[in-house]
Order: C-alpha cells, then sequence, then structure tokens
C-alpha cells in the first residue's frame, strides 16, 4: 500500500515528539544512579556498567534499525522500539541482581533507544525534506530532543522524589509507548515507488563505498568523542556535584539547562549547516568543549559556576548532531542514509560507553573522576582537528552501481 508523501510539518511534529519523549527519559538516567545504587547496595561501576552497555547496544542495533527503516520505513521500526522501551524500564524498576539490571537497563532499553531515536527519524528527514532544508530540519530535530531533556529531567527528578525511584521507572515505561501513535504520522511513501527515492545501491556496496572513503572514517571518529564527554557528563555530574557538597536539585537544574540551551545549540547548528562550512561548525563545537570542561575544573565549584557550565555546554551538547548527519546525506546521498548514520552513531556509541564505564570504573578505583575529566579535555581538541579534514562535496560515482 502507497501513503501520500510526508509533508514537512508532519515530519517535523511527529519527528521531533518521538525524540522529545525518548530522549528525554534516556537523559534523566543520571538522577538514578544514587537512589538505584543505594537501594541495592552496589557500587557506581554496576549502574555505569549497565549504562555502557546501554550505549553500546543502541549504537550496535541503530546499524540494522536503519538498514529495517532505509527498506521498508521507519513506522515499525519505531512503534516496535518504543514497545520494547516500555518493557525496558519495568525491567529497570524491578531487577535486583546487576547483570538483569544490565540486561534490561543495557540491552534492552539500548535496543529501543536504536529504533526511536535520531538515525531513524533523520533518515525520514533525509527522505522527506529537500536538500536546501534538511540540515534545518535535522537541527529542529535535535532541538525537540534537547527539549526534552529540559522538560523530562526536572520532571523525573520530582517523580524521583515524590514518588520513589521504581514508581517513577513504571510511569515512565507507559509514557514511552506513547511513542507508538507518534510513529503512525512517519508511515513513508512505498520506498522505490515513483517519484521516490531509488536505491542504486546495494547495502554492502554502500558500506563499501563509504568506508574507504576517509572522510566518513572522520567523521566517526570525532562522534566517538561526542559521546565520551557527553555521556559521562550526563550520567556522572548528578554524582560529582553531590561528592562535593552541593544540592541534589542543582544537579537536576544543571541537566535541565543543558537542555534548555541546547535547544538554541541544536537549533543554531543545524541553521548554520545551510550557510558555512560543517566541519569547520564542528571543529569549533569540540574545540569549545574542552574550553568550557578546563574552565569548569578550574573555578571555584557552586552552583553558579554550575549553571554557566550546563548553559555553555548546552549550546554545544547535541549541536554536533545536526551537521555530522547532514554531512553524510551532502556527501552519499539520502537512500541509505538511515544505515550510514547508524554506523557513526555506533562509534559515537562506543565513545558513550567507555565515557560512562571508565567514570565509573576510575572513581570507583580513585574516589576521584579527575582522570576522566582529562581525558574528556584532551578528546575535544583531538575531534577538532580531525573534523577539518573532511571533504563535505558529494562523492562522485562513475556510474550507476547495480542493486
Amino acid at each position: 500500500m502507497q501513503h501520500k508523501p510526508l509533508s514537512l510539518a508532519q515530519v517535523l511534529i511527529c519527528g521531533a515528539a518521538i525524540v522529545t519523549l525518548s530522549m528525554g527519559i534516556r537523559h534523566g538516567f543520571g538522577l538514578w544512579l544514587q537512589p538505584i545504587t543505594q537501594a541495592q547496595g552496589w557500587g557506581r561501576q554496576e549502574f555505569g556498567f549497565a549504562m555502557a552497555i546501554q550505549n553500546l547496544s543502541w549504537g550496535f542495533v541503530g546499524i540494522f534499525a536503519g538498514m529495517v527503516a532505509d527498506k521498508f520505513g521507519a513506522f515499525r521500526v519505531i512503534a516496535l522500539g518504543a514497545v520494547i522501551y516500555s518493557v525496558g524500564l519495568l525491567g529497570m524498576a524491578w531487577a535486583t541482581d546487576p547483570w538483569v539490571f544490565a540486561l534490561f537497563t543495557g540491552v534492552i532499553i539500548g535496543t529501543a533507544q536504536a529504533g526511536t531515536t535520531y538515525a531513524v527519524i533523520y533518515g525520514v528527514i533525509g527522505r522527506n525534506v529537500p536538500a536546501e532544508r534538511r540540515s534545518w530540519a535535522m537541527g529542529v530535530a535535535a532541538a525537540a530532543g534537547s527539549f526534552g531533556q529540559f522538560l523530562m529531567v526536572p520532571v523525573e527528578g520530582l517523580l524521583i522524589s515524590q514518588a520513589g525511584w521504581q514508581t517513577a521507572l513504571v510511569i515512565l515505561a507507559a509514557a514511552a509507548l506513547l511513542i507508538v501513535p507518534l510513529a503512525w504520522g512517519l508511515r513513508e511513501p512505498a520506498l522505490n515507488a515513483p517519484g521516490q527515492i531509488q536505491r542504486d545501491q546495494s547495502i554492502a556496496q554502500a558500506l563499501k563505498e563509504a568506508f574507504k572513503y576517509p572522510s566518513f572514517q572522520l567523521l566517526m571518529a570525532g562522534y566517538f568523542v561526542c559521546g565520551f564527554q557527553v555521556v559521562f557528563i550526563g550520567v556522572h555530574m548528578p554524582s560529582y556535584l553531590k561528592d562535593h557538597g552541593l544540592a541534589p536539585q542543582v544537579a537536576s537544574y544543571a541537566l535541565a539547562l543543558i537542555g534548555l540551551f541546547n535547544v538554541f545549540g541544536t537549533y543554531i547548528a543545524g541553521s548554520l549547516g545551510q550557510k558555512m562550512s560543517k566541519k569547520n561548525i564542528l571543529a569549533f563545537i569540540y574545540a569549545a568543549r574542552s574550553v568550557a570542561i578546563v574552565l569548569f575544573l578550574l573555578a571555584p565549584l557552586t552552583p553558579t559556576s554550575v549553571y554557566i557550565f550546563s548553559a555553555v555546554m548546552g549550546l554545544l551538547w547535541l549541536s554536533t548532531v545536526p551537521p555530522t548527519n547532514a554531512s553524510v546525506a551532502q556527501i552519499f546521498g539520502v537512500a541509505h542514509l538511515s544505515m550510514l548514520s547508524g554506523f557513526i552513531f555506533f562509534s559515537h556509541q562506543i565513545g558513550s560507553f567507555l565515557g560512562v564505564w571508565l567514570g565509573g570504573y576510575l572513581y570507583d578505583k580513585t574516589g576521584s573522576y579527575n582522570i576522566v575529566w582529562y581525558l574528556a579535555v584532551a578528546l575535544g581538541v583531538f575531534a577538532a582537528l580531525v573534523n577539518l579534514p573532511v571533504r563535505e562535496s558529494p562523492i562522485v560515482r562513475k556510474a550507476p552501481l547495480p542493486a
């Protein structure tokens, strides 16, 4: 059955709402670190390991979710992901063994996020939004995820304090199911139908082309650093602040500020991507993150310094997402965009795995997060440098390849 092409408003409203819910829920997981570890008698390493597995599963499964969405459309992938998300949150609430907790919090929720976040949504955007507005539209979707953080993190903190951490997760499990009706709005026309995106390459041909292209490798390297930095900060900063004597609400406000300012940062990055070189935007973002972290570590730790740091990091938080994905679309086209974005995002999630796991491991070993903060600074400089040689022009193909 073929459907009418999706309108820009429909793609943005449904896509943005899905990302708001999916990313909004996950951005608050750091608030559960201390309640869960204290209730279960675990170290931070157990929680950090589960979150690390979540990020790795999210990235790995995202590759295949992207393949399926590229071939059959996004609706089925997103709807199934929402149901799995709900199951994972219930398991996270009731698991009493660290390995069971890692299964639900790590593998199952990570799998759900693969089907309900950027790679799949950006594939829909790429296939339904004209190239001249694509970077802007991706910025809008990323900004929606940031708004989700701003909206959901304080709500999650309130739920934990008022209802308890287990009941709060059950409530979020119900909220995740709201993604299913929203996914209905992203049913796409039959792929390869007249007037639709034609797939001149097989999956194997598209992958071979991308992985042999140096700019794809450089974008993957930069995205690895993005994952390391943001997930370490998002999960471990609440405990870092509490360790230094700051009230719990400071962490909730800090994460909310990151979300609020990221609304502006991602939208600005997406809009600038229509006018400026995307690689230069990315290099600036990564370098600015390193500077912000250094200044944060050097300044006296007060609520004011935390809020300033959160606002600055918010501007830089997911602002890498629109220019990175728009670069992939610009270089390789959109026929396999969800899959190629999935591979780049897998690199991001390997970085996320190391950032969140090393945060817990090195804290348990040394009693401090200092080493991981220093790594985040050094990696930011590295990412800024590797983005500069990226070639953004469309790849030149000698002749259409047979599928």
